[in-house]
């Protein structure tokens, strides 16, 4: 299970992290699909609405929770770096009595809180009940979601990203297999997709249980290391509530532009609706870039190994800008078609619409490789805060009141709106450079 990725080539420890890490988040994306897909096969569009707002709401928790698990990460990866047995076996014990407590809280607060949610999700009337029931059911198995979180943070700081992908890989499998019972056989509707998901989740952290049980890891946790230490979960906190911040912002800003779009027409929603499920596919590799260089620059920080952690944050970033470029290019010959694919209807106006946004947007995939890359090496020396700023910077100065403006000067193209998310990248690739610049400074001082 542990992995060191001090040694050898920066390039190909990348690779190797980096790719399972690719296919879990496409796994990840398959998994959140299948309800929509199942439901709307067996049910109408109330009950697909319903599904749909949910994992809105569940989507925005779950990237949450992975964000506050990157100071797991991170710590244990510096730990595992340094040969510090005694404190990864810490960080490991006091990470499963801080999210399991937190889950209960959060699950606990979630249930009270389950109407108002669905009110302020400005739900259609249709959809209420059954957005109530599966937000009920999903926020029930909170702690199961948080408990393969925390599973998956602990493998990938320990230099283990497949383990993560096989796990997610079976409660794919199983959550479509859970669907088509309680949703197509069963008629449980919306309550049937949560179940579904729970009941997936759940089998897949006990897969994970088993699998830690039976490897021999050299790591042997005690009681000791459940009880809280503060020494331990403040660093944990102090990198992973940034990160929880920040990419709970970041989904807001993605409601506040989609509700943007909603007030111009059907046509355009539709259209950067389509376009934002193409871009979340396309930024499954700078995500991955994320994750490598937080967990590998964190190894090699913890083994005093700085030059390794500057050449995998430089290697990543050209791996992640080179995919971005490519994509761009091609997508400027091609945005119709890909839009097409994802749109029964055909509508020559959502065709028109959807190719000018994403011609424009694409170009977010390759800045966003940028200061993905550099957020994961900020995080890994536990300077988190410095990727919360500069992605709180982007929204606010950039994203959202570009795409505001945008929207209201240019009645009859999407083409400039989709210009707001490159254009808050750009700010945030500045602001890390200077950063970074800073750092490097610092340092040598």
């Amino acid at each position: 299970m542990e992995r060191d990725l001090t040694t050898g080539s920066v390039f190909e420890n990348i690779l190797y992290f980096s790719l399972p890490y690719l296919l879990s988040y496409f796994l990840q994306t398959l998994y959140g699909m299948a309800d929509l897909f199942i439901i709307g096969r067996f049910n109408g569009i109330d009950s697909t609405t319903a599904v749909s707002i949910g994992s809105q709401v569940m989507h925005m928790l779950t990237v949450m929770i992975v964000g506050l698990a990157m100071g797991s990460t991170v710590t244990i990866g510096r730990a595992v770096g340094a040969k510090e047995r005694e404190r990864t076996c810490a960080i490991i014990g006091n990470t499963a009595t801080l999210f399991m407590a937190v889950s209960a809280v959060v699950t606990a607060a979630l249930l009270i809180l389950v109407r108002p949610i669905v009110s302020v999700m400005s739900t259609p009337p249709e959809a209420v009940a059954g957005t109530v029931q599966y937000l009920t059911v999903c926020f029930i198995g909170i702690p199961f979601i948080t408990a393969y979180n925390i599973i998956s943070s602990v493998f990938r700081g320990l230099g283990d990203s497949k383990s993560p992908m096989y796990f997610i890989a079976l409660a794919c499998g199983v959550n479509i297999a859970l669907d088509c019972l309680f949703i197509g056989a069963l008629g449980m509707g919306p309550a049937g997709a949560a179940l579904g998901t729970t009941l997936a989740q759940t089998i897949s952290v006990i897969a994970a249980l088993a699998v830690i049980r039976r490897r021999r890891t050299g790591l042997a946790l005690t009681r000791g290391d459940l009880r809280p230490q503060r020494s331990i979960m403040g660093p944990v906190l102090k990198i992973g509530i940034p990160v929880a911040l920040q990419d709970g912002f970041i989904q807001i800003a993605f409601i506040v532009i989609t509700i943007i779009a909603n007030r111009r027409g059907l046509a355009d929603a539709a259209a950067v609706g389509i376009v934002e499920k193409f871009i979340g596919m396309v930024f499954l590799v700078p995500s991955s870039m994320l994750s490598a260089v937080s967990a590998l620059s964190a190894q090699n920080i913890g083994a005093g190994k700085d030059r390794r952690a500057r050449l995998t944050l430089w290697y990543a970033t050209a791996i992640a800008v080179g995919f971005g470029v490519i994509v761009s290019v091609v997508v400027q010959f091609s945005a119709e078609p890909i839009v097409g694919l994802f749109t029964k209807e055909k509508d020559p106006a959502v065709l028109l619409l959807g190719g000018q946004y994403l011609r424009s947007y694409i170009w977010d995939c390759a800045l966003a490789g940028v200061h993905f890359c550099f957020s994961g090496y900020f995080c890994a020396y536990g300077l988190s805060g410095i990727s919360f700023l500069h992605n709180s910077v982007s929204i606010v100065c950039a994203r959202i009141p570009i795409a505001y403006l945008a929207s209201a000067w240019f009645a009859d193209t999407l083409f400039p709106m989709g210009m707001a998310a490159p254009a808050g990248s750009l700010l945030s690739v500045v602001i890390c450079l200077a950063a970074y610049w800073w750092m490097r400074k610092d340092r040598a001082g």
